[in-house]
């Protein structure tokens, strides 16, 4: 038996306890191992952390990117040290199976070193002047204080991506994790930290959803970024947007793979169950309806329920486990109420794996069924994918686009011309060929359309990084005068 971490908020340089009430995280796959213990955040640690925040930022922006940049490339090299133990602690808190877990790292290791090799990338541009004696030239300048809100799905990952930029272009943050991967969260910062992060430019603080949202209310804040759910996100978008803040949403998704009929079935099958059931489905790029165009429905159906069947499930730290447990019992319970909703609209249960006793188990599992369906519609966060039925790539294309998201989406075929077609007309922020609709690389821009996300400047990427953190100023140098 593990014992139970105790946790505290990191503000104003110190490591400091909660003032609110305790909370836990626990193992999903054994919820009576508590991973963690803490007080939670409440208003006045708020007010601390956003004071400490706007008091040190104006010295690390004086430090300069290429100081900063030498930040991220120790904690690079810090998190990549410790990648085992990082790992390890993932699969205790969130579920992921031990090898996705240590993927994770390795990216959220790749992401930081990215970022701090873009402090040597040009700053500004020149411009021509209609004046011989001057010059016009922009330069970067950080927003100032940055709230950052991130999920458990990628609870090392998806806050490599923002902080990274949000710190190398001189900002300090405020940063609010999720509650289920709080001891995550604490191992990263200790991280920044250790690198050289200073006191007030990154604040931690451990608290339910209703602490996001007082600290997206902050006028301090010039710029907030969150990955989480529409409603909060749309929620987020009311408060930050009016008062001429920027803001930086990546929401909900609900990914369509279209297999054309010379596709090899075997290969779209094994791309489309990682896509739809690794990381126990946990992801807003998984592919949730599988469209099977004309003569590839029977072929296509018959190679995924063969591997849905076959997939193991168990504990994340049992070798040979491909699926883990969901996050919670709570998680676990929506999605299967939503599998049992399908059926009872009318989807087709055509393969379930078998799964462990526990509460956050859910049996990774394939439907057959229509546009129609609830399923089919709303986003639903686990190892569940319905197939549909086309009669052809305009059909299946309109299918793929008749949800409100767009974040994801893939196509499977060899036919050069249907490519073309479904990269002009799929409703995606990103278009995989022959590919998991999952999975993206550091250095590429990452978002989506509708209500996958806000039209703002993309994650991950380092100019959109760079866009997102900064605001521009155009500075008009006169280099001489010319004497009367």
């Amino acid at each position: 038996m593990d014992h139970a971490l105790s946790l505290q908020h990191f503000v104003a340089g110190r490591w400091v306890p909660g003032d609110g009430p305790v909370a836990q995280s626990a193992d999903p796959a054994d919820p009576a191992q508590i991973v963690a213990e803490y007080r939670t955040a409440g208003p006045e640690l708020l007010d601390e952390a956003v004071r400490a925040a706007v008091a040190a930022q104006p010295e690390w922006d004086r430090r300069g990117t290429i100081a900063r940049g030498l930040v991220l490339r120790r904690a690079a090299e810090l998190l990549a040290q410790r990648a085992e133990s990082v790992a390890a602690l993932m699969t205790r808190e969130q579920g992921k199976t031990l090898a996705e877990s240590r993927g994770e790292v390795a990216a959220s290791v790749e992401t930081l070193h990215y970022h701090a090799g873009r402090a040597r990338s040009a700053d500004g541009v020149l411009y021509p002047s209609g004046n011989p004696d001057e010059v016009v030239r922009t330069v970067r300048r950080p927003l100032g204080v940055v709230g950052v809100i991130t999920p458990w799905n990628f609870p090392v990952q998806i806050p490599a991506w923002k902080l990274a930029p949000a710190l190398l272009w001189g900002n300090a943050v405020v940063w609010k994790p999720a509650s289920d991967t709080v001891a995550l969260a604490v191992a990263f910062a200790e991280i920044l930290i250790e690198a050289g992060v200073p006191g007030g430019v990154l604040n931690l603080l451990l608290a339910p959803g209703s602490l996001g949202a007082e600290l997206v209310e902050r006028p301090e804040l010039s710029g907030v970024t969150f990955t989480g759910s529409v409603p909060v996100g749309r929620a987020i978008q009311a408060a930050v947007v009016p008062r001429g803040a920027k803001v930086q949403l990546e929401l909900g998704g609900h990914s369509a793979a279209i297999v054309l009929p010379d596709a090899d079935p075997a290969e779209a099958a094994a791309a489309l169950v990682t896509a739809s059931m690794s990381g126990a489905g946990q992801k807003c790029t998984a592919a949730r309806r599988i469209i099977a165009v004309g003569d590839a429905y029977d072929r296509l159906v018959d190679e995924l329920s063969a591997r849905v069947k076959g997939l193991v499930v168990g504990p994340g730290t049992t070798p040979g486990v491909e699926i883990g447990p969901l996050v919670s019992a709570r998680a676990a319970e929506e999605v299967e109420g939503a599998i049992q909703q399908a059926v009872d609209e009318g989807a087709t249960v055509l393969a379930r794996a078998d799964r462990p006793e526990g509460s956050a188990f859910v049996a990774p599992t394939l439907l057959a069924g229509t546009p129609e369906l609830t399923i089919s519609q709303e986003e639903v966060f686990g190892p569940v994918a319905t197939v549909l039925r086309a009669a052809d790539l305009d059909e299946a294309i309109r299918l793929a686009n008749g949800t409100r998201f767009g974040l994801t989406a893939a196509v499977f075929t060899d036919d050069e011309r249907a490519v073309r077609k479904c990269l002009r007309d799929l409703d995606a922020g990103i278009v995989k060929v022959n590919a998991p609709n999952t999975g993206s690389e550091v250095h590429a821009p990452f978002g989506g359309l509708k209500d996958s996300s806000f039209p703002a400047p993309r994650e991950q990427n380092g100019e959109s990084a760079a866009e997102f953190f900064t605001w521009t100023k155009t500075a008009y140098l006169r280099t001489s005068q010319e004497k009367s």
